[in-house]
């Protein structure tokens, strides 16, 4: 096991720790799932770069980091559905896309081809991340900021919430969008009989 291995997986136990974050009503709980979710996305970045300057890209670094990534996303939109913070249809959508494309990529592997992100993954990604970055710091400047701050940050947080939850509907159009592109490139590997 290698460090940029290491790194990407390390971000499913932090995925528990973020969401359990999302439910302790201490002061600087909801700081530090933000930031937890931060480092989680440099190491992110991080474990792709390690690999590729030091060698070490391989096929399973290649399918745990984009399966940590939907664990990731999956695990905290469970969480935000039963906190009433996402509607359960786009939740619904992401699921349903992510196993689709989980289990695609299982029986193109069992049959010698590795299904990569492609741009469209990657954008889909990224911007479902972007979202759930501003969904977990809406709660940051509810209670934490303005637990120290002199100011009024109701409307501050309403507008961090808004710009998330914008940010996943567009990342749930990028879900679907991106899904079909995958459907449609691969559809000779998966749905072929036997061997290709």
């Amino acid at each position: 096991m290698n460090l940029p291995n290491l790194i990407t997986l390390s971000r499913i136990p932090c995925m528990f720790l973020i969401v359990g974050l999302m439910y302790c009503e201490f002061l600087g709980a909801a700081s530090l799932a933000f930031w937890i979710f931060i480092l989680c996305a440099i190491g992110d970045w991080l474990d792709g770069y390690l690999a590729r300057k030091q060698g070490l890209v391989s096929t399973f670094g290649k399918l745990m980091d984009a399966l940590t990534d939907k664990i990731m996303v999956v695990g905290l939109v469970v969480a935000f559905v039963a906190k009433n913070e996402i509607p359960v249809a786009l939740a619904l959508i992401t699921l349903c896309r992510e196993f689709l494309i989980t289990g695609m990529r299982m029986v193109a592997a069992s049959k010698g081809v590795i299904v990569s992100a492609d741009r469209g993954g990657k954008t889909k990604t990224l911007t479902q991340l972007i979202a759930l970055g501003f969904l977990l710091g809406a709660p940051m400047a509810a209670h934490d900021w303005a637990f120290f701050l002199p100011y009024d940050l109701s409307l501050f947080t309403e507008v961090v919430y808004k710009i998330g939850l914008f940010g996943f509907v567009l990342g749930t159009f990028f879900a679907v969008w991106s899904g079909y592109r995958y459907v449609m490139k691969y559809r000779h590997v998966v749905f072929s009989e036997g061997d290709i």
